[in-house]
């Protein structure tokens, strides 16, 4: 029997929001209603008729509410099988209701754990009644349709319209599909809550947020994003993100948080790295500068700022075309004119707490690991030439260490006075990411006598302290850890270089 009239519904939920129309439609429809605690007394206090669980089951709620429906009587009505005789048959040997529909809301556990609640308080809102509730009607969709979320209030609503009360069965498998999807991800969050301390090597992922993108990285691919974007942005203009657009925020994101509390700074991405980056005293000057960086890569980039972005930064940007433009905030004079293409995409991203993991797929499984958080400071630092960085290039080595973390590896980055001559990125060979990073350098008339080197791993062999060295590079940052360091050392004690190694290895690959 695909068609179904419903003749009775339990209905136990958390949040009372948009709840009304859908008892009084009940109620018109003719369908008795049982319900438990809070849930009964909101639709008494409507008028409506309800019959209270306890009626039924002959028990009162117990344990400071923890236990309500938790009953064969209960669950026997949900289960039963309406085309099974024996099922028919006992239903009437124990009294038992039919339960057509089964509305449910869960306790707001995430959003209890996000506010900094006790444990106690949390543990509280581990719903047990309502998710075998859910698990119930879902199970036994052929006669039960099972409405597990406040956001499937007004699908329902219109589903019993429509129908004068009367369900489908494809309408009861859709329900339940969403009702798996809430049970598995209330209960995905509870272990991870409970898992915070890795005692068990186990991935549970869960996002219930996600939508499809035009295509994935190529147009023959599909692609989706599963996450809260809202949450972490707010769009103000432009069309809307493609797969590749939201790789680049990712990496822009990323790179910038490293200079948040920063003196004004700008940076340029494409295709996940940095083509241009500066730290000014404006944040018009840090985007000319991060722009002179590359102006060539520069289009159809990514930018990003740490600070707000003002009238004369918008003038200077608006003359490039750009993809996305990423900001704290902005004014609402260069809002206008940043408005002023229609496509470009404009973001202001509010300040939330990012992962701390990375996850990526390999082979037939996934891998996972720690974010690299470590940010190279002052402190350190450890000399190891006879030449110590003056504490200009000191400011300078740690402002390239940071962009060299968050430039695909092999990876050089040659920087000046707070802003990025040029990387060489994704080279098999360091030597050569260095030699494309000096190429690039003198494409665009930067002045590398007096710039710093940082390198996102140790040197196995002197010819990069060289390289650099001949090009005008005196000052050096890397992490060591090769058997020849030696090697290095000597060149740039011998060439009047100096060297810092950090201990850290920076690989992104």
């Amino acid at each position: 029997m695909t068609a179904k009239k419903a003749s009775a519904a339990l209905i136990s939920v958390f949040h009372k929001d948009g709840l009304e129309p859908i008892v009084k439609k009940l109620n018109d429809l003719g369908v008795t209603l049982y319900s438990t605690g809070g849930t009964e007394t909101f639709i008494h206090d409507l008028g409506i008729d309800v019959v209270p669980v306890e009626d039924v089951t002959s028990y009162p709620s117990i344990l400071g509410g923890r236990v309500k429906t938790l009953h064969p009587k209960v669950f026997g009505g949900i289960l039963n099988r309406q085309d099974n005789e024996s099922d028919v048959a006992q239903m009437k040997e124990f009294d038992i209701p039919q339960l057509d529909i089964v509305i449910v809301d869960l306790y707001p556990f995430e959003k209890t754990v996000a506010s900094g609640a006790s444990e106690q308080d949390i543990i509280e809102k581990i719903d047990i009644g309502g998710i075998s509730l859910i698990r119930a009607a879902a199970k036994n969709f052929k006669d039960v349709l099972c409405v597990s979320s406040m956001e499937d209030y007004e699908d329902f609503l219109n589903v019993i319209s429509e129908g004068n009360g009367t369900t489908t069965l494809e309408d009861r498998k859709r329900f339940a599909t969403k009702a798996f999807n809430v049970s598995s991800h209330y209960d995905t969050a509870i272990f991870n809550y409970f898992n915070k301390e890795k005692e068990e090597t186990v991935l549970k992922i869960s996002e219930t947020k996600g939508q499809e993108l035009r295509y994935g990285e190529n147009p023959h691919q599909k692609g989706y994003f599963f996450g809260d974007f809202e949450a972490m942005f707010t769009k103000l203009h432009g069309k809307e993100l493609s797969y590749n657009n939201l790789l680049d925020v990712d990496a822009a994101v990323n790179l910038m948080g490293e200079f948040k509390n920063d003196d004004p700074t700008f940076a340029i991405l494409k295709h996940n790295n940095a083509c241009g980056l500066a730290t000014r005293s404006t944040i018009k000057q840090a985007y000319v500068d991060a722009l002179a960086g590359d102006p060539v890569s520069a289009f159809g980039g990514i930018l990003i700022s740490n600070v707000e972005i003002d009238k004369p930064t918008a003038e200077e940007i608006h003359d490039l075309f750009c993809e996305v433009v990423i900001a704290p905030s902005y004014s609402d004079e260069a809002l206008d004119i940043l408005k002023g293409k229609k496509n470009r995409i404009i973001l202001v991203q509010n300040d939330i707490e990012l992962p701390e993991t990375m996850v990526r797929t390999c082979l037939n499984g996934i891998l996972v690991q720690d974010k690299d958080s470590k940010t190279d400071a002052k402190e350190d630092l450890n000399p190891v030439t006879d030449k110590k960085p003056t504490p200009q290039e000191t400011e300078d080595l740690l402002f390239a260490s940071k962009l060299c973390k968050h430039t695909k590896s092999n990876t050089i980055v040659l920087a000046k006075n707070k802003q990025l001559c040029a990387s060489g990125t994704g080279q098999t060979s360091r030597v050569d990411a260095l030699n494309q990073a000096i190429h690039k350098a003198q494409s665009f008339n930067f002045d590398l006598n007096g710039a710093v080197m940082a390198s996102d791993a140790f040197f196995p062999f002197p010819d990069c302290v060289e390289i650099a060295d001949k090009a005008g590079i005196k000052s050096v940052i890397q992490p060591g850890g090769s058997i020849k360091d030696q090697l290095s050392i000597d060149y740039c004690n011998e060439n009047g270089m100096a060297m810092v190694m950090t201990g850290t290895r920076h690989f992104k690959h």
